[in-house]
């Protein structure tokens, strides 16, 4: 398939041809896309709430009352669970919730989430982005003209500098270098801007892996 491709003023800068297999997929898998973003927010999970068990109550051990005779239950603690001041009983625990995801899934997840934002017509393909001067405001007037309201996007192998201040403040954008291309914010914002450099790292990561 092939895209325009515009310079940060909005002027056009040639055409680039895109692989199919990676950006013109036509049935999108909405389960695949579902899994990945599904792994990505459970290893971001801290898993670290936790309650005082039986043995962390600071409560007394010493039996409540004789074992039989008073016409109550048996009960050998105040620190179980139906007491008041008792520990929780099968409360959470640290731990991780991430699970594993195979590699073959997170990469035709990834193909899938590409294919989805260039067959919504949500693909822009810049040129270049790099700034002479870090200023936000003129920043955020150029992403106005260009409607980039809601969007992600790649800059290549490193963000340029002054881009990245002048954009860093600017609500609903993000700005990543290729090895920040993941499933979860692709889909979390409308627009999907690469640049060159950006697309043609993409392909040379999924020929590699095809190579492989």
């Amino acid at each position: 398939m092939k895209l325009s491709v515009t310079k940060l003023d909005g002027k056009a800068a040639g055409d680039i041809e895109l692989s199919d297999a990676i950006f013109g997929i036509d049935d999108i898998r909405a389960d695949i896309l579902a899994r990945c973003v599904n792994w990505q927010l459970a290893k971001r999970r801290a898993g670290t709430h936790k309650v005082q068990t039986r043995n962390e109550n600071s409560r007394t051990g010493k039996k409540m009352y004789r074992q039989k005779g008073t016409g109550g239950a048996r009960h050998g603690s105040r620190r179980a669970p139906q007491f008041v001041g008792g520990s929780r009983a099968f409360g959470p625990v640290v731990r991780d919730h991430g699970f594993s995801l195979p590699k073959k899934v997170r990469a035709l997840a990834l193909r899938h989430a590409l294919s989805s934002k260039a067959k919504a017509g949500d693909l822009v393909i810049l040129d270049e982005i790099s700034l002479k001067e870090p200023k936000t405001a003129a920043l955020r007037a150029t992403f106005g003209k260009l409607g980039f309201d809601n969007a992600l996007i790649i800059a290549g192998d490193a963000v340029d500098a002054n881009f990245g201040l002048a954009a860093r403040n600017i609500p609903n954008v993000d700005v990543l270098p290729n090895a920040g291309l993941n499933v979860y914010d692709v889909m979390r914002r409308r627009k999907l801007v690469l640049t060159k450099a950006a697309v043609e790292a993409i392909e040379a990561r999924f020929s590699q892996k095809e190579a492989a």
